[in-house]
């Protein structure tokens, strides 16, 4: 038998409750008590086991069944509980009622990735979901939506065009979580309409830092209603408290060995730590004068945006996430968004991609959860009263009431009423739109044919550091495509973007440049840059690093930067605690660069008795300072450095350092301060997010 603890009662001890589920002792999933799940019902000792173990049979059945259909794409997520309090502003735009002053309303919110499998990396270069539920008074609504304001097709039926190109090669199913292969590149050089969304993809937003620094957009152009009638047009923004901030290249890499889990880590972490993240909710607002275009930029297209200088962004509310999952399964992975789930005052416009999810979507949750029961599910509920007359099904867990689910009936009464009938409400949901007549056609307006000057608005209103990174991400992706001619055919599309991206594409990839070609200057919009405004450091990570012989400063510093609202974690040679309680964090062993957003060096740092590449393989790098510093430790600080992040060091304790690894003593982002002074030092230059003047593209 296994070993297990005592039932309580069995020495004579009052029993606690169980975490997990209700009952207290092992059931069966009808609730009969179990006495041993250990062991199959046999013949004897030694006999074959019997068909009747019932519970043999009910484990086994359901273990074969834990796995659902992941996610075609946005496989891979993560999420979290929160709430959103709206500012009580938009009672002129629309009647939403989770809008209106002084609601509060809970939320759940799933970041995803696009192309991965559920077990693909968190820090691919990729698109992110930034899908939100808001559990409003009156119903769901569904704000289901992605960190770039444009997408790769214009019209729903290329959608699984896209996603077969962009998806690992069906003969090998390599490469996993990546766009840099041959049939990705086909299509979106043959499919024009996607330059605008690539554009976006081969830039840092591609890489967030973190979820918690990742902007969000509905896409979509949609339409909001107020409570006289009147329409609006509007694009939806979420902006994050802290900034958006990205990863470099080789972060990005090396989190993909390092911590696959980067992301949903960084997440979790940062609530449980009470650093809870947050954005505001904000919307443009465009007329609704029967044209859907603003600026000559049509409002249906799905591959256009609108900049922020032409129609500023009207925050309408604030978002906080502050709690994690009580389990994936039930709640991240279970979630069903919609974005036909939509409540009075919002709704939905002739956006030919928008009308395409409102299909896919449905039936995709059919398959994933096993019938239209779905809503039923614990994370999808409504909390608002439900009264839907949908009998059966898969999964039912209602248990109806009344005998006649149809209307018109007298059974019962005539119940449930109609809403505008019964509690004088106007219509719910859809707004009378006029709809033109015409004729069936396959076809789409002139105004849908633009395919770059968007993508070169974008590309030159970024800063040389970025633009620098995508011309490194072109060159990488398009280094990993076998086919000569889809190389040269992106190239190509590239000189209709930038002659000088164009050019430097090519060069690096042995290609001939394309003729330059007289390009517009569109004006450019300082917004979409991440570079050139400060932000809170709330939950920024700090590695303080430091010897353990050699702590007495550490604690100091950790308080400082810990009421400075940033959140420390010690880094020493081995583990344990200092000072009789405080625990060291990471060792050099498990620590690396790629989780920390600044390095606090308290010297010295000699080598550990453990500093040996066999030991561990980080100690055999080239950048090592013999007797003077632990390998391990001047790696964190060559790759810190290399990265631009910012290096606080203490005059004295910390003297020689970086020399001794072959770095500058003087260098933008490099401090050297007393102890009372590294918590502002940090603040100072995190608020920028890197010291951006160390990169080559800067000077």
């Amino acid at each position: 038998m296994a070993n297990e603890p005592k039932h309580p009662t069995d020495q004579g001890q009052q029993p606690e409750s169980v975490p997990g589920q209700d009952s207290d002792i092992l059931t069966t999933s009808q609730g009969a008590p179990v006495s041993d799940t250990d062991h199959s019902l046999k013949t004897g000792e030694r006999g074959p086991t019997l068909l009747q173990d019932h519970h043999l049979r009910e484990k086994i059945m359901h273990f074969d069944h834990e796995r659902i259909p992941e996610r075609v794409v946005h496989a891979r997520g993560a999420g979290a509980h929160g709430f959103f309090t709206s500012y009580g502003n938009a009672e002129e735009l629309t009647r939403a009622d989770f809008l209106k002053p002084g609601r509060t309303t809970r939320v759940f919110v799933r970041f995803s990735t696009v192309v991965g499998s559920r077990g693909s990396m968190d820090t691919a270069r990729d698109t992110r979901g930034f899908a939100t539920k808001f559990y409003t008074d009156e119903g769901i609504f569904d704000l289901v939506g992605n960190n770039m304001p444009v997408f790769f097709i214009q019209d729903g039926i290329k959608f699984p065009d896209l996603v077969h190109a962009a998806k690992p090669h069906p003969d090998r199913e390599i490469p996993q979580a990546q766009s840099a292969h041959d049939t990705f590149w086909d299509f979106v050089s043959l499919h024009t309409p996607a330059q605008a969304h690539v554009m976006w993809q081969m830039s840092d937003r591609a890489i967030p830092r973190s979820y918690r620094m990742m902007e969000g957009f509905g896409v979509h152009t949609f339409r909001m209603v107020n409570a006289l009638g009147k329409s609006s047009l509007v694009k939806f923004h979420w902006k994050p408290k802290l900034g958006v901030h990205s990863l470099v290249w080789e972060e990005s890499q090396l989190a993909g060995g390092a911590d696959p889990d980067f992301h949903r880590r960084d997440l979790a972490e940062a609530i449980d730590a009470g650093a809870l993240p947050e954005w505001e909710l904000g919307v443009q607002i465009f007329e609704d004068d029967g044209t859907s275009s603003f600026e000559g930029i049509d409002l249906l297209d799905p591959t256009k945006f609108v900049p922020e200088e032409l129609a500023p962004v009207q925050p309408l509310g604030k978002m906080v996430l502050d709690r994690n999952p009580e389990n994936y399964f039930a709640q991240t992975e279970q979630v069903a968004f919609h974005p036909g789930h939509l409540v009075p005052g919002i709704d939905i416009t002739d956006d030919p991609l928008l009308q395409a999810r409102l299909f896919s979507y449905l039936d995709t949750q059919l398959t994933r959860l096993g019938g239209p029961n779905f809503a039923q599910i614990p994370v999808n509920q409504p909390q608002a009263p439900v009264n839907d007359m949908f009998r059966d099904g898969l999964h039912q867990h209602r248990v109806p009431e009344g005998i006649a689910p149809y209307k018109p009936n007298s059974l019962d009464g005539g119940c449930p009423y109609m809403a505008q009938l019964g509690f004088g409400q106007l219509p719910p949901l859809e707004f009378p739109q006029p709809i033109d007549a015409g004729r069936k056609e396959r076809s789409e307006p002139a105004s849908f044919s633009d395919h770059y000057s968007q993508a070169r608005l974008f590309y030159l209103s970024l800063s040389g550091v970025e633009r620098a990174h995508v011309q490194q991400s072109y060159t990488f992706e398009l280094g990993k495509c076998t086919d000569v001619q889809v190389r040269q055919r992106q190239v190509d599309c590239l000189a209709n973007i930038d002659t000088g991206l164009a050019a430097g594409v090519a060069r690096a990839l042995g290609l001939p440049a394309p003729a330059a070609q007289e390009l517009g200057e569109p004006e450019r919009s300082p917004a979409l840059s991440q570079i050139g405004k400060s932000w809170p450091v709330d939950g920024r990570k700090i590695g303080v690093v430091f010897d353990r012989e050699n702590h007495d400063d550490v604690l100091a510093i950790r308080s400082a930067l810990r009421e400075r609202g940033m959140t420390p974690l010690l880094v020493s040679a081995r583990g344990g605690e200092i000072a009789g309680a405080v625990a060291i964090d990471r060792t050099y062993l498990t620590a690396r660069s790629i989780e920390f957003d600044a390095l606090v060096l308290v010297g010295p740092l000699p080598p550990a008795p453990d500093a040996e590449a066999p030991l561990d393989a980080k100690a055999g790098d080239a950048g090592s300072a013999g007797d003077l510093v632990d390998p391990r430790a001047g790696l964190l600080i060559n790759e810190a450095y290399r990265h631009c992040k910012a290096i606080i060091c203490l005059p004295g304790q910390s003297s020689g350092l970086l020399r001794a690894v072959g770095l500058p003593d003087e260098a933008p982002g490099v401090s050297v301060v007393e102890v009372s002074a590294v918590a502002d030092s940090a603040a100072r230059l995190l608020s920028t997010h890197r010291a951006w003047e160390r990169f080559p593209a800067a000077r």
